[in-house]
């Protein structure tokens, strides 16, 4: 029966998954609205409301967050990856292949966002040696990290997210660190044969290689034109000098004295000292600036000499989701003399920049365009505020115990894999040494943890729990059973995998991976149980669902992060992902019940 209390609890799930699928809020937000919302209708408790922020999967990431920062920061990652591809650099397949499952092996161990953040650079620099546009690499990049982490207990924060769910209120015994790997090996070997054989020709060849400006993807960034006394637009139009045919700029309003000019822009008279908002290539707007005499507004005026220059480099760097400038302009960061380089151009995926760049408030993965000194660069790269799109050196950076870090996390894995003790005190002591040992600092793994993330997974547990407490995964639970009891009895456990495995992956790709395992737990244990089937193969398809995010750039944060190196469109993900997600999902309802049956005897 539908009750006040399951009306509200779905009224707040549906407002949250709207938030989440809008992007009108950062996700972090949109689950402490919803903490909120449960807390002011009187849903939960407010013991029960901040229980997730003690939650042992919580307290798990967060120590596993800085584990992968010890090994990220000893260069074992990298170093270990490029050195198996030039064992087998003879084809550009078998290099390939050799890539992608490194990837998947250390994602099953370390932090799949980390991973990917250390790799991009790498895959790009594979893409040139290959001759072939790194848009070929990147979305197998993600989806090989996203695949890897779903081969153990701690590859994802889903996973450790479920585990403690399930124990908490179903009385099964906790998942095993390897029982994810029986049917995780069986995803990343479908995953390869489909990236090889077909995801890869779906893929554009949408990035360039080749010189300076154009090693690395250097198209579509936002800035500013000054125009000279001397240039020879001056009394012309933008439309007179063929600005979009002849150099494949865009312009996009003109700043005259203060006012901002949107309306005619091709047609508008330009005068000296007008500034013209442009977006296009680095080449074409050096190609512009010299035959049209326009300056480039940077700190300083930047030439094609000074753009070779043998001390200055020119490299894209993505802002990540732990840096200091998210939320401020780089005028408010005074960019050029905490970094010693200055920003030319600042990109923006799936949106049109209209400001000075010196004034654009700046967002995760938004990708700046900078220019400075080598060695100032190789700053940017180690200060964790940036990935540098830029060929980087992979070697180790021995700190005197750099080995600790990787026996430690074997350790803790081993020792938990065993049962010898639980993977949160193993990581604990982990961390600990590492902190003791200095190998890494206080400051280092509070700025390695994934704050958002955390935020993220705490605030929504309460959900969870308003869930199993209002009725309102029985009542589900109850539409779902009687869907399943339409069908012969030898088919309600396929028909009931498969119509929880959807739900998680729509829920998946509109909202998060936590949120959607979140929702989706406690219907599958009280379906499961109504039906009379055990649990557990339930909540291993929801894990592997909740993972299987693949046709949008925003269900998953490794999708996201390759977006802009990539250059992808929206529309590439779908083409590429939505193929793979139904491959997987008819393989999770044939295969799971192989491995974990429906029924208590087997």
């Amino acid at each position: 029966m539908l009750t006040i209390e399951i009306s509200i609890v779905l009224l707040i799930i549906a407002i949250t998954v709207v938030l989440f699928a809008s992007e009108l809020l950062p996700i972090e937000i949109t689950a402490l609205v919803c903490l909120g919302l449960l807390l002011l209708t009187g849903t939960i408790d407010a013991e029960s409301a901040f229980s997730g922020f003690s939650n042992p999967a919580v307290i798990t990431i967060a120590l596993l967050f800085s584990l992968s920062h010890a090994l990220h920061k000893t260069g074992v990652l990298e170093y270990f990856v490029v050195s198996l591809n030039k064992i087998a650099s003879r084809s550009a397949g078998m290099g390939l292949l050799v890539f992608l499952v490194s990837i998947a092996i250390l994602s099953a161990v370390v932090n799949n966002t980390a991973v990917v953040a250390v790799f991009i650079p790498i895959a790009i620099r594979m893409a040139n040696k290959y001759s072939i546009s790194p848009s070929k690499i990147l979305i197998p990049l993600s989806y090989a990290a996203i695949m890897g982490g779903t081969l153990t207990l701690i590859g994802t924060s889903t996973n450790l997210l479920v585990n403690s769910m399930m124990t908490n209120t179903s009385g099964e015994p906790p998942l095993g660190m390897f029982e994810f790997t029986r049917y995780g090996i069986v995803i990343l070997v479908i995953g390869m044969i489909y990236l090889f054989l077909i995801g890869y020709r779906m893929l554009p060849s949408r990035t360039v290689t080749g010189s300076l400006t154009q090693n690395y993807h250097l198209g579509g960034y936002l800035t500013e034109v000054k125009i000279n006394p001397d240039s020879i637009m001056i009394g012309k139009s933008c439309l007179d000098r063929g600005i979009s045919q002849n150099y494949d700029v865009t312009v996009l309003d003109i700043l005259r004295d203060g006012e901002l000019l949107s309306i005619r822009i091709r047609d508008t008279k330009l005068k000296s000292g007008d500034v013209l908002f442009v977006r296009g290539a680095v080449d074409d707007l050096l190609r512009m600036q010299k035959i049209e005499k326009v300056a480039l507004l940077t700190d300083e005026k930047l030439t094609q000499e000074e753009l070779t220059k043998r001390d200055n480099i020119l490299v894209e760097c993505l802002i990540t989701e732990k840096s200091e400038l998210l939320g401020r302009s780089v005028m408010e960061s005074n960019f050029r003399r905490h970094f010693g380089a200055f920003v030319l151009a600042i990109r923006r995926e799936g949106a049109i920049l209209r400001s000075k760049i010196a004034h654009v408030i700046l967002r995760v993965y938004d990708t700046l365009l900078v220019y400075g000194p080598r060695d100032k660069v190789a700053e940017l790269a180690d200060s964790g505020d940036f990935i540098v799109l830029q060929e980087l050196a992979a070697k180790l950076r021995r700190h005197r115990f750099w080995w600790l870090s990787i026996l430690l996390l074997l350790a803790a894995v081993i020792l938990a894999a065993v049962g010898v003790s639980p993977i949160i005190k193993n990581a604990l002591i982990a961390v600990v040494i590492l902190l003791v040992v200095r190998v890494i600092t206080p400051y280092e793994v509070y700025h390695s943890i994934n704050w958002s993330v955390l935020v993220l997974i705490a605030a929504l547990i309460p959900l969870g729990i308003a869930i199993q407490t209002s009725g309102a995964a029985d009542w589900i639970g109850g539409l779902i059973t009687v869907l399943v009891n339409s069908v012969p009895d030898q088919m309600r456990g396929y028909l009931l995998l498969g119509v929880l495995y959807v739900l998680t992956a729509i829920l998946t790709e509109v909202s998060s991976n936590a949120a959607a395992a979140i929702i989706m737990v406690p219907i599958a244990i009280n379906t499961a149980a109504q039906i009379g089937f055990m649990p557990r193969p339930f909540i291993l398809a929801i894990c592997f669902a909740a993972s299987a995010s693949f046709m949008t750039p925003v269900g998953y944060q490794t999708n996201l992060m390759v977006y802009a190196p990539g250059g992808y469109k929206f529309t590439d993900y779908l083409k590429v992902g939505l193929p793979l997600a139904l491959i997987l999902w008819v393989a999770a309802v044939l295969i799971i019940p192989l491995l974990w049956p429906f029924a208590a005897n087997g």
